[in-house]
């Protein structure tokens, strides 16, 4: 990406408003997202945090910064990160779980651009939620690259990390209707 300026996180920290910096270009968010978006988010949050219940070390977040590095800092919907990480401004290490919701103004940027820098800093899964079909599609880091898993509507999957979770895509969807 070329841009006439250039940011960086000490720029970010500053601003009002909810935004994303890629490559030093300032991305604005959507204004706040709609009712469906943040039932499903809250639902998907939940659902991982219940599956988390007995494991201490695995912890549940939302639109909480990702800093990648000093131009790219992220704000994914739904984190889940087993690492320890001391900053308590921002995640600086690679989640286990980024979960995206997917809204027509954001899907180029969650499929494309997100996609590409979570696969480069190797997070273990991420999950695209498109609303409008009630399908999560789940992608797999194999260490080169992500490997899509499937898509899901109404199965479980179980997530391979330091503590097992399960998630029931069928009642994520149900409650969220």
């Amino acid at each position: 990406m070329c841009a006439i300026e250039y940011y960086t996180y000490e720029d970010y920290k500053h601003w009002e408003g909810d935004w994303e910096l890629i490559d030093g270009i300032p991305l604005a968010m959507a204004p706040s997202p709609v009712k469906s978006h943040q039932l499903l988010l809250f639902e998907i949050a939940f659902r991982f945090r219940l599956a988390f219940k007995d494991c201490h070390k695995c912890k549940v977040l939302g639109e909480i910064d990702y800093k990648i590095n000093e131009d790219t800092i992220l704000k994914p919907d739904v984190v889940i990160t087993c690492k320890d990480d001391k900053n308590e401004n921002y995640i600086s290490v690679a989640p286990d779980i980024i979960v995206e919701i997917i809204s027509p103004s954001t899907a180029k940027r969650d499929e494309k651009y997100k996609f590409e820098i979570y696969e480069a800093e190797k997070v273990k899964y991420y999950i695209l939620v498109y609303p409008k079909d009630e399908k999560a599609k789940i992608y797999k880091h194999n260490g080169e690259k992500y490997i899509k898993v499937d898509d899901f509507t109404t199965q479980k999957y179980k997530f391979d990390l330091e503590c097992e979770a399960e998630i029931d895509f069928g009642e994520v969807f149900e409650r969220f209707n």
